[in-house]
């Protein structure tokens, strides 16, 4: 009897300690990508072959993108993208496809902040003087009268 309840005591710790796996964004369909051609396809037959893209451009032309992304998770630790897709579809002025470019994990840019402190433009203040820096400050620069 030990024995098994040391064994699911075990099996219970070691599955508390797994990775957990996560999938972010668009479902992709390879098939339905393939089948997008420029010059042939145009915005409304791509939203229905694709669904609503994940963005649009806001700026230039409005390009569609479809993002996918595969996220790793150990225990206690922040979520990893570990692969991701994306596919950018390009219109032409009358709205039908240019160009269908995909790329992967080399879009991908990761960005490790320094510390717990974001720097900051202008001096370094201590704490007193963050505290009592604006004692005989408040008002000092209204005309005598209320300025009317």
């Amino acid at each position: 009897m030990r024995n098994i309840l040391g064994l699911a005591a075990a099996a219970l710790v070691l599955s508390a300690c797994a990775s957990i796996r996560d999938h972010r964004g668009y479902l992709v369909d390879g098939a339905l990508l393939e089948s997008i051609m420029p010059g042939v396809d145009n915005r409304a037959s791509v939203e229905r072959m694709l669904g609503r893209p994940s963005f649009i451009s806001h700026y230039g032309r409005q390009d569609w993108y479809y993002v996918s992304t595969n996220t790793r998770q150990s225990a206690f630790g922040a979520p990893h993208a570990n692969e991701q897709l994306m596919v950018r579809v390009a219109f032409d002025d009358k709205g039908n496809v240019a160009a269908v470019e995909r790329s992967g994990m080399e879009k991908v840019a990761q960005i490790d902040p320094d510390g717990s402190k974001t720097p900051t433009l202008g001096r370094e203040r201590t704490f007193l003087e963050d505290l009592f820096g604006n004692i005989g400050q408040v008002g000092a620069g209204a005309p005598p009268g209320g300025g009317n």
